[in-house]
Formats: structure tokens, C-alpha cells, sequence
């Protein structure tokens, strides 16, 4: 117990000294949300990752969708890593460097108000980010309670408490730059963490083949009578796997907290990289999550008594002393990241697109600073008392927060994925195509929470409703686009422009 709350202590200790060193970085707007735009390659790729897998994905996901497509929930993984974090990094990654600075937008509901010249426009998407990314913000606490009860049999209300307060302080004191170096620390936890666990886990049950021969071996006739389903290259369910892959590999390309990531980067050669880094990683952490949840039938957990939550840390509990201590920082490292990401993305959104110009007419660079650290305590308060309380309340109507969670994710990246790609590359693009993903995007996702059994059976699922979103937006957009009227040529080519600049470029990069 000593060496597990010394190890606490430290890793507590450290994210704060980093908060306090990185303080010089956070005095003006640029600083504090985007690190001055000067955010070398391991900080963005790590920043990114570590953003992109939280607690959630390692208890949460892992557990669930390991279970039910066995050893083929690798898939998951593979493909997090491949559109998720490389083909992201790829099509999004300078196009959204260049025209954000260009239009100087420092979030993406900013980026759609100046692109596209609409000031409601501007204010619907940071509506839509402020209403889904705080249940989003409270699901990080779920995947905590069970480890910390079971590492340290102390009330899961204080590891909230804890976990609040001390990212609050560094986010509110380095901005995103201490964010980053943060995530580069815990990000290397994370690695080291994920690759001792699976390679205990796998030893408890003999060796790598030893546990695939015993999957192959279990059976689950409410799910497949096939034999061996569980060990096979795309399990027992490939049309809902197919699901899960797009909406956690696809809908990256559409969420505010990750998108802004490719803001902040230093130069060309940084994206080439990150772009590298960033897709190692994906593979290495959401990879080995998915891989070990792939093993979870081997551990006899009662599902239908203590849910899907339970699976990741009953493979865990039998785990040495320190190696349970490691995991436990393992997922606070993830689920400390995801939050500091969340809550700059939620605070500087509604800061510099809400209230600056709308509500306060007239507002100074440093009050605007200000303000947005205001609102990182707001945020990470809100979140943890929704976390608070759908954990203590008994009443069954709190439930709603617990599935609105599970929609946020869809109801993100189906608003705003397509309009953000096609205002990136195609000049057609309208503004009114872009209300119209909005609403769709975000209305789909909210009647799938509150009249999900009008929905064809496989859209029933928010898995499957928000990768049918997300996919919808792609069409919708081009084709909107092409029966409305025509955005004004000269906004157009100004917003184009910036890709038309002539910069040097070494000769190993470019023969010309």
C-alpha cells in the first residue's frame, strides 16, 4: 500500500510541477489554447493519442466489445490506429494547420464562423460542443471506480475529487502547453503500462498460445453456435464490429478536442513525425487494449450480475501488488489527458464563441484568458458532480446521463466531421450544408437516446447510429452543397488562398 501511494504521490507531483513550470506559456489567447502554435511532434502525437484513449476505451470499451467479438476486437485497435490517428494526421493535418492560422480560429466552431462568414453558425456548433462534451467529460470518472476500490478500498467520490483538483490546477496554470508535456509523461505510462499488463495477464493463463487454445474453446450460444467464434479473424458479429470500428476510428476526424490538436503544430516537418508517432502509439495502446479484452471470457466474470465494467479489472485483480499500482496510474494517465483536452476544448469554446462578441461585446486578450480558465473549473466541477452523482443516486431516471454518454462521441463527429473536411478541401462547400449535418448529426444521435426503439434494429445501437452519421454527413454535405445557392467567390478565395503561398522548402523535400 505504501508503494502504491508513493507512486500517487510522485506521478501527482509531477503533473502539477509541470503545470506550474509551463505557466510562462499561457499569458495571452494562442498560448494558453494552442501552445502559441508551436508544439513540436512528440507533444502533438502524444497530445493526440493520449486525448484519444481514456479510461473509457481501457475499462470501458476493452472490456465490452471484447467480450463480444473476442480476439477480433483487435480490429478496433488496428483501425484506430490506421484512420483514426494516420490517415487523420495525413488528410487533416497541414490543411487544418494552415487554414486555422490563416483565419485565425483557435476552435473549431470559430474555424466554421469565419470559413464560411456566419456568426449563428458559429454559435450552433459551439452549442452542440457544449451540450455533448461535458457527459463526455464525466464518462473519464466511470472507468476509475472499480480499480481504485479495488487497489486502494478507498470511497470512489475522493479519487473524483482528487483527479479534479489536481488537473485543475495544472490546465488552469500551464494551458495547453502543460496539457502536452503532460500527455507526453503520461502518455509514456500509458505505453509501458499496457505492454507489462497484457504480457501478465497472458502469462496467468500459460503463454499467448495457451490462452488463444482456451478461447478457442468457449462457447456462447445467446451470441453464436459457430465453434471457436471467439477465436476467429472477425469473431462472432462482423457487421456490428464494423460499427465500432468506424465510429471510434472515423470519428476522430470530427471532434473539437482532437481536431484542435493539428492547430497547434510547429512546422511541415513536425506533421511528418507526429503523423508517424501518433500511429505507433494508436497501435501500441488502443491495439493492446482491444487485444486484452480479446481474453476476457478466459476469466469467469458474471456480466449479466456486475455489467461489462467489471471485466478489464477482474483480469486485473489478480495481478502482483505493483504491477496493479502501475495499472492504476496506467488509467489515471489516460483519463487525466482525455480530460485536460476536454476541458480546454469546452472552456476556450465557450469563451471565444459564445460569450466574446455576443455577451460581452467588448473583451481584453487577458480577461479572455481569464475567463476560460474560469470556465476549466466550471467544466471540470460540472463533470464531476454529474460523475458524483449517477454513481450515488438510486434514482433509475439518472440513467438518461449514462447513455448520453455513450451518444456524445456520435452526436460530435455526425455534426461536425463532414462539414470540417469539405470546408478544409472543397470550395463548394455551403452554409447552409453545414446546418443540415448539424442537425442531422446531433438530432439522430438525440432520438436514438430518447425513442431508440423506432429505429431500425441495426441502428438501434448508438455504436451503429453514430457510424451511420458520421457516414450520412459525407453525402449530405456535396449534395446540399450542390442545390443551394453558391457561397460568395471572393470569401471562397480568400479562405483558399493560404494554401497558394510560396514557402522555401530543403531540396531533399522538394527537387523544384
Amino acid at each position: 500500500m505504501f508503494l502504491k501511494i508513493l507512486m500517487l504521490v510522485l506521478f501527482f507531483g509531477v503533473m502539477v510541477g509541470v503545470g506550474i513550470y509551463c505557466r510562462r506559456h499561457a499569458t495571452n489567447v494562442s498560448g494558453f489554447v494552442l501552445g502559441g502554435r508551436s508544439v513540436g511532434p512528440w507533444l502533438t502525437a502524444f497530445a493526440y493519442g493520449t486525448s484519444y484513449f481514456s479510461a473509457v476505451i481501457f475499462i470501458g470499451y476493452a472490456g465490452q466489445f471484447g467480450w463480444k467479438y473476442g480476439i477480433a476486437s483487435t480490429w478496433i485497435g488496428i483501425g484506430n490506429a490506421l484512420i483514426g490517428s494516420l490517415l487523420a494526421w495525413v488528410i487533416l493535418g497541414r490543411r487544418t494547420r494552415i487554414m486555422t492560422q490563416h483565419l485565425n480560429s483557435a476552435t473549431m466552431p470559430e474555424f466554421f464562423g469565419k470559413r464560411f462568414d456566419s456568426k449563428p453558425l458559429k454559435i450552433g456548433a459551439s452549442i452542440i460542443t457544449f451540450i455533448f462534451l461535458i457527459p463526455y467529460t464525466a464518462s473519464l470518472y466511470n472507468g476509475l471506480s472499480r480499480l481504485f476500490e479495488m487497489a486502494f478500498g478507498i470511497p470512489y467520490v475522493w479519487c473524483i475529487v482528487a483527479m479534479s483538483v489536481l488537473t485543475g490546477i495544472y490546465v488552469i496554470a500551464g494551458g495547453y502547453m502543460a496539457t502536452a508535456i503532460n500527455d507526453f509523461i503520461q502518455g509514456l505510462i500509458m505505453i509501458v503500462g499496457i505492454i507489462a499488463v497484457i504480457a501478465a495477464v497472458l502469462g496467468q493463463q500459460g503463454g499467448f498460445m495457451a490462452a488463444l487454445d482456451g478461447l478457442a474453446k468457449v462457447t456462447d450460444e445467446t451470441v453464436t453456435s459457430t465453434p471457436g467464434a471467439f477465436n476467429s479473424f472477425f469473431g462472432p458479429d462482423p457487421l456490428n464490429l464494423l460499427g465500432v470500428v468506424i465510429l471510434t476510428s472515423l470519428g476522430t476526424w470530427g471532434l473539437p478536442q482532437m481536431v484542435q490538436k493539428f492547430y497547434a503544430i510547429k512546422s511541415e516537418k513536425d506533421i511528418h513525425k507526429g503523423t508517424i508517432i501518433s500511429t505507433m502509439f494508436a497501435v501500441i495502446v488502443a491495439g493492446g487494449c482491444y487485444f486484452l479484452g480479446g481474453f476476457g471470457r478466459l476469466f469467469n466474470v458474471d456480466v449479466d450480475a456486475v455489467g461489462f465494467d467489471a471485466i478489464i479489472p477482474t483480469m486485473l485483480s489478480k495481478l502482483p501488488e505493483l504491477l496493479i499500482a502501475v495499472v492504476v496510474i496506467l488509467v489515471l494517465s489516460a483519463s487525466m489527458s482525455t480530460l485536460s483536452s476536454l476541458v480546454i476544448a469546452s472552456s476556450s469554446t465557450l469563451t471565444i464563441d459564445l460569450l466574446k462578441g455576443n455577451i460581452i461585446k467588448k473583451m481584453s486578450e487577458k480577461k479572455e484568458v481569464l475567463i476560460i480558465r474560469i470556465f476549466v473549473v466550471v467544466f471540470i466541477a460540472i463533470s464531476a458532480f454529474i460523475a458524483i452523482y449517477q454513481v450515488q443516486s438510486k434514482d433509475e431516471s439518472v440513467k438518461f446521463i449514462a447513455q448520453l454518454m455513450g451518444v456524445s462521441w456520435g452526436a460530435l463527429a455526425g455534426a461536425f466531421l463532414a462539414p470540417f473536411l469539405y470546408g478544409l478541401y472543397w470550395k463548394k462547400t455551403t452554409k447552409l450544408a453545414c446546418w443540415v449535418s448539424f442537425i442531422f448529426g446531433a438530432g439522430i444521435m438525440l432520438l436514438n437516446l430518447f425513442v431508440r426503439d423506432m429505429f431500425p434494429v441495426l441502428l438501434q445501437s448508438p455504436i451503429n447510429c453514430g457510424a451511420f452519421a458520421m457516414l450520412a454527413g459525407l453525402i449530405i454535405v456535396p449534395v446540399v452543397s450542390l442545390i443551394t445557392p453558391k457561397p460568395d467567390k471572393k470569401l471562397v478565395d480568400d479562405a483558399f488562398d493560404c494554401y497558394e503561398k510560396k514557402v522555401p522548402a530543403a531540396q531533399k523535400n522538394s527537387l523544384d
